[in-house]
C-alpha cells in the first residue's frame, strides 16, 4: 500500500502572522491523524514561521518553488541549499502556474528535479494538460512528454523520493474537477512512464497525487480511487477547518 500524501499549496497567500494563526487552529484538528502524510507549502516568507509552528507535529513543510543551482547571481531566487538549511523537506516543481506565467519548461523542471533529489528534498513534480489539449485528445501525449523530459538522465536510485502531482490545468481554480475515473486514467499513464524510466517496482511504489479544485466535498471520491495516492490542494487548504476535512476524507 502506498501511503497517501495530502499537500497544501498556499500559492501567494498569507503573511507570517496569518501562518501562525493557521497552524494554531489546524494542528489540533489533525493531531491524532496517522493514516496519511501531511505537507504544507507556504510562500517563502512564511517558511520560517511554518517550520517553527509544525516542529514536533505530524506536518512537514515544503516550498512552492526553487532554483536549479545551490548559489549564484540569481536575483530573487531561492536555492535548495537554503530550503534544506531552514528545515524544509519538500518542494513543488513545475506547477502549471509556474509554467504558464513564468515560462518554466519541461527542461527546467528536469534541472530542478535533479538538484532537489541531490539535496535530499522530496520533490512534488507537477504535470498536466490544458483544456485545449484535453479537448483535442492529447492528454496522454502531453503527460508522456512531460514525464519523459522531467525524468531524463535521472537514475532510479536518485529518484526514490519522487512524488508526481497530476493537475489538469483546466481544473485549477476553476471549480471544475476531473472525475475520479478521468484522474485515475491519467495517473495510469504517468505510472507507466515512470515504470519505463525507472523500472516496474519503482512505478508500483510511486505516489501520484491529484490536484485541481480538490475540496472537502470531493476528496473522499477522489481518494477512493486506487490510482490516486493523495492530493495537491490549493484554495481549500487556506482554511484550517477545510484542509483538515480533506486530510480526514
Amino acid at each position: 500500500m502506498r501511503k497517501k500524501l495530502l499537500a497544501a499549496n498556499w500559492k501567494m497567500y498569507k503573511t507570517p502572522e496569518e501562518t501562525g494563526v493557521f497552524f494554531a487552529h489546524f494542528l489540533p484538528l489533525i493531531a491524532d491523524h496517522d493514516r496519511d502524510e501531511i505537507v504544507v507549502c507556504p510562500p517563502f516568507i512564511d517558511l520560517h514561521t511554518a517550520i517553527a509552528a509544525a516542529t514536533g507535529s505530524k506536518v512537514a513543510i515544503g516550498a512552492q518553488n526553487m532554483h536549479w543551482e545551490n548559489e549564484g547571481a540569481f536575483t530573487g531566487e531561492i536555492s535548495p541549499l537554503m530550503l534544506v538549511a531552514i528545515g524544509a523537506m519538500h518542494v513543488i516543481i513545475g506547477h502549471s502556474e509556474r509554467r504558464q506565467y513564468f515560462n518554466e519548461t519541461d527542461d527546467t523542471v528536469n534541472r530542478k528535479l535533479e538538484i532537489a533529489l541531490e539535496s535530499g528534498l522530496t520533490p512534488i513534480v507537477c504535470v498536466g494538460e490544458v483544456l485545449e489539449e484535453r479537448e483535442a485528445g492529447l492528454t496522454e501525449d502531453v503527460l508522456r512528454r512531460q514525464c519523459m523530459r522531467a525524468f531524463n538522465g535521472i537514475s532510479a536510485r536518485k529518484a526514490a523520493k519522487l512524488v508526481i502531482a497530476y493537475e489538469p490545468v483546466w481544473a485549477i481554480g476553476t471549480g471544475k474537477t476531473a472525475t475520479p475515473e478521468m484522474a485515475a486514467d491519467s495517473h495510469s499513464v504517468i505510472r507507466h512512464e515512470a515504470s519505463k524510466a525507472f523500472g516496474d517496482e519503482f512505478g508500483r511504489k510511486l505516489r501520484i497525487l491529484y490536484g485541481g479544485s480538490v475540496k472537502p466535498e470531493n476528496a473522499s471520491a477522489l481518494m477512493s480511487e486506487s490510482e490516486i495516492d493523495g492530493a495537491l490542494v490549493g484554495g481549500a487548504s487556506l482554511d484550517p477547518a477545510s484542509f483538515a476535512k480533506i486530510v480526514k476524507y
